[in-house]
């Protein structure tokens, strides 16, 4: 039986079954005194099961009127865990779906209680044969990506067993997100708030092929990756204005500047969709308010331009042959290493934890 107390569940539902019932039970029967279970807009089926919920001493129950996404499930949530538990060490996170065993809560509030300032995770086993598909290819999805676009290394991104420090929960409030692209935006404030990720392996139990689960693997993978994405559509408007400012200004200032005005053109041109870029990427994109970004900047720019003239001219003097695949290639690898500079230098976030 769990000792310490300090900790609250929460567990967002959204039209659950009899399973939720059975879980309330077993977290308050090992000693948890404080439960939070958000009916996210349920079916009116569901009422039964959440009016005995409200029963349960042990138990609040909070509602949505519609389904806002388990995001703000958990948003609603931690607005009443901040005013109602202000001494907690923090909340532990649990599907309603029976998937996490009891005692793996258990395992999760203990390491939390051990490192408070750290996010728990309950990590799964993937490699099963018995894993279902849809989990095991949404987990190496997002787990890949998130690697590289987020620069986290984690072994399970999508699991719902967190335990998150009561400090993180106040941050995650501001956090935008409203379904389940919130939890891998959790995830990536971990790093500016410095936030340590901690692992607990937990079991792996899927019931009925998971086939109660919300998560759609491509379009709440989209929602996932929107960051990345976002970055490669400001890319592209970028590259198409600079080559219409660039077709712009060669009839303006053809026959102005008889031999120069390609260069002077291609430079014009070059400058104005770079600002573009920048702006679009600090307010849209990275969302940043770090200073001296516009200098990073274009000190990023003109190195990226560089390293590319410098690859281009290398590998076609070393192979003799297709200087427009070679550029093709280095520039989508550059483009690839410019998102993890911007994202980690240029537009890096800078706040302190307790900042509100």
């Amino acid at each position: 039986m769990i000792a310490d107390n300090r900790v609250t569940i929460l567990i967002p539902a959204y039209n659950p079954d009899d399973k939720l019932l059975e879980l309330v039970k077993n977290i308050v029967k090992q000693g948890f005194q404080q439960v939070l279970v958000v009916n996210d807009g349920s079916k009116k089926e569901c009422d039964p099961i959440f009016n005995k919920l409200k029963k349960v001493n042990q138990c609040t129950v909070l509602e949505h009127e519609v389904n806002k996404g388990k995001g703000q499930a958990l948003k609603t949530a931690f607005s009443y865990f901040l005013d109602a538990f202000p001494h907690s060490v923090g909340l532990v996170t649990v599907d309603a779906d029976g998937q996490h065993a009891v005692e793996d809560v258990e395992k999760v509030t203990k390491r939390l209680c051990e490192c408070p300032e750290s996010l728990v995770l309950g990590v799964r086993d993937f490699s099963g044969e018995d894993i279902p598909f849809r989990s095991r290819f949404g987990n190496v999805l997002t787990k890949g990506v998130a690697r590289f676009a987020c620069g986290i290394k984690i072994s399970d991104t999508q699991t719902g067993l967190r335990g998150i420090p009561s400090r993180f929960v106040k941050k995650l409030l501001n956090v935008a997100g409203q379904r389940y692209e919130f939890e891998m935006n959790m995830l990536v404030e971990c790093k500016p708030n410095n936030v340590e990720i901690e692992e607990v392996k937990i079991q792996t139990i899927y019931i009925e092929e998971n086939e109660s689960s919300h998560f759609n693997p491509i379009k709440d993978s989209i929602r996932i990756y929107a960051v990345f994405l976002k970055f490669a559509f400001s890319s592209a408007l970028s590259f198409i204005l600079d080559i219409a400012l660039f077709a712009l200004f060669v009839m303006i200032l053809n026959g102005i500047f008889v031999e120069s005005y390609i260069i002077i053109a291609t430079v014009i041109a070059r400058v104005l969709s770079a600002l573009f870029n920048y702006t679009v990427n600090r307010k849209m994109v990275f969302k940043s308010t770090s200073s001296h970004t516009l200098v990073k900047y274009f000190t990023l720019a003109v190195a990226q331009m560089l390293a590319s003239a410098g690859c281009v001219f290398l590998i076609y003097e070393a192979i003799g042959f297709g200087e427009v695949g070679i550029k093709i290639v280095v520039d989508g690898v550059l483009f690839l290493i410019s998102y993890v500079i911007q994202r980690e230098w240029v537009f890096k976030k800078k706040y302190e934890l307790g900042a509100s």
